[in-house]
């Protein structure tokens, strides 16, 4: 079991982390949310959370980031985010049920979501967009792992093919490790089906992404056909 304050920081870490993809010190954390703690306090709690495995030091790095333990507590801990009026009002007014309005929709959804999305309409016919927003997180911006996101867009086709059926119904989150995609993504996806025929509509970002938001993006998929 973890402490609530130990929860506390370590869902402020995510916050900031996932806001501008930079290690967060104590220092950062007490002076930017005025956190009602001593420095050392939350340097103290922070070593804790370093041992138990829920953020880790990168490189040299002063700081801190959470691990793929830590994004799995903090979905089980947090609740899910709603979609604002107008983000929801617009998907509404562009969603239908035939494969343009789908492509329109997938277009808006990787914006707001800021990551690339797919859509398997059935098992072999596959549209995905929004690769330049992948492409823009500061993960990605190295040649080496530009590369490694590089391999697994040419592969999608393959990797889907793969999964497709054996993918349970409804929404699930693949993170890092356990995303097929590849270790240094997350996927926040639902199986659905349409007219008998499946279907599996997925946002695909780094680990760093807002999983309750774009499980609120999801779900607006998820309520059209399930």
């Amino acid at each position: 079991m973890i402490s609530e304050r130990k929860k506390f920081i370590l869902q402020t870490i995510i916050k900031e982390y996932v806001k501008t993809a930079q290690a967060v010190s104590s220092g950062t954390l007490v002076e930017k949310y005025k956190l009602d703690i001593s420095p050392a306090t939350v340097r103290n709690e922070m070593m804790e959370l370093e041992e138990e495995g829920y953020i880790l030091q990168p490189h040299t790095s002063a700081g801190r980031i959470p691990t793929e333990r830590a994004y799995e507590l903090y979905l089980q801990e947090s609740k899910k985010k709603e979609l604002k009026d107008q983000e929801l009002k617009l998907l509404e007014q562009i969603f239908k049920k035939d494969e343009i309005a789908f492509k329109q929709t997938a277009k808006v959804i990787a914006e707001l979501a800021n990551g690339a999305v797919f859509w398997a309409f059935h098992k072999n016919d596959l549209y995905y967009t929004g690769l330049s927003n992948l492409f823009a997180q500061p993960e990605f911006k190295q040649v080496n792992v530009l590369y490694d996101v590089s391999v697994v867009i040419d592969k999608m086709e393959e990797i889907i093919d793969v999964f497709f059926e054996d993918l349970k119904e409804g929404e699930q989150v693949l993170i890092g490790s356990k995303n097929p995609f590849g270790n240094f993504l997350s996927t926040v996806l639902v199986k659905y089906k349409n007219h008998n025929k499946s279907g599996i509509f997925g946002i695909l970002g780094p680990i760093r992404m807002d999983y309750n938001r774009n499980l609120a993006l999801i779900d607006f998929i998820k309520n059209k056909f399930i």
